[in-house]
């Protein structure tokens, strides 16, 4: 059997937030390597219950099998007039190819967001297409999924020599951009880009992301791919129902001074549905992004705020043009 190119990591010994182990040690210098010289890797011993992911896969699953009309009862304003929402919600598949779900922090409130009046931290209304049951599975997964996403960023921290309890500078739960996406791949009849480089037909258009972390959960279909910086080769992400993608985006980058470069992935297309569940990690949009933040000893309070970089990371997205 063939050693993939994306490796894979039990972050058992992380998952306590105890990193002066040295097991944790060991998994830290694991995801350093990984961050620095491929920007993906798998993560095993996660945490996170194999039902509970299969479950909010479900939910997802559910929610794309509903009419046109009722799915649009989540959309943006840009598809929906009556709607308020600008940000999050849900897109149509003849935007880019795909559908998707986006879902902020469940914990906003409508009056907190009302309140705030912050164009990314938006009330979504979820009891417009979905029961408690699947609000409450939706709950738990982002609880989770977020705790392990902190604690793969403060064992970056801990990777530059700093304590790892300053990620709550950069990270305040109902401040926080971070989003739950649902990708929905229908029966593409055609692809959504030709590669330039290799004219594969692709499913989604080669990109980096805009966050520290992205978490993914593909389903067995797979056709994720990664690109090799160096030889600029692409490289399947296996499938494995244990594990979890991560990938480093373009916030991690720039915070690293570009030790942890964002790394560019696509996926294949492919005439089959297929669902992914990706999880990115996003700071407060108040935070300030500043270069030093990793690398020296006082953290600067100078820069630019995360929404403005988020802002303007977006504007490669077809989906976010709005």
């Amino acid at each position: 059997m063939t050693k993939s190119y994306i490796p894979t990591i039990d972050i058992t010994s992380l998952i306590g937030n105890n990193f002066e182990t040295q097991s944790a040690y060991k998994t830290i210098k694991e995801i350093e390597k990984a961050c620095v010289n491929i920007g993906f890797f798998q993560i095993t011993g996660h945490g996170i219950n194999l039902k509970e992911i299969y479950k909010t896969c479900e939910v997802g699953n559910k929610f794309f099998n509903l009419s046109d009309n009722n799915k649009k009862k989540l959309s943006p304003k840009k598809w929906n007039k009556k709607n308020k929402n600008l940000y999050r919600g849900y897109f149509p598949n003849d935007v880019n190819g795909k559908e998707g779900l986006d879902i902020g922090d469940l914990k906003v409130s409508k009056k907190y967001s009302a309140n705030l009046n912050n164009q990314y931290i938006e009330y979504l209304n979820l009891h417009r297409c979905f029961n408690k049951k699947s609000i409450k599975i939706l709950n738990k997964y982002f609880d989770n999924i977020y705790r392990l996403s902190e604690t793969l960023f403060k064992s970056v921290i801990k990777v530059s020599n700093k304590n790892p309890n300053i990620s709550s500078k950069a990270f305040s739960r109902l401040k926080t951009l971070s989003t739950l996406r649902f990708n929905y791949y229908p029966n593409q009849s055609k692809p959504v880009e030709i590669s330039k480089q290799d004219g594969v037909a692709l499913g989604c258009e080669t990109h980096v992301d805009s966050g520290i972390f992205t978490v993914l959960y593909q389903d067995r279909k797979g056709g994720l791919q990664v690109q090799n910086r160096k030889n600029k080769q692409w490289y399947d992400v296996p499938f494995n129902k244990k594990a979890l993608v991560v990938n480093t985006g373009r916030a991690l980058e720039f915070l690293s001074k570009g030790k942890f470069k964002a790394t560019n992935h696509r996926v294949l297309w492919n005439k089959s549905k297929r669902l992914s569940v990706p999880f990115f990690f996003e700071p407060s949009y108040d935070f300030k992004m500043n270069k030093f933040f990793l690398n020296s000893k006082k953290h600067s309070s100078s820069g630019q705020i995360y929404e403005k970089f988020l802002n303007k990371s977006l504007r490669k997205f077809i989906e976010y043009q709005r």
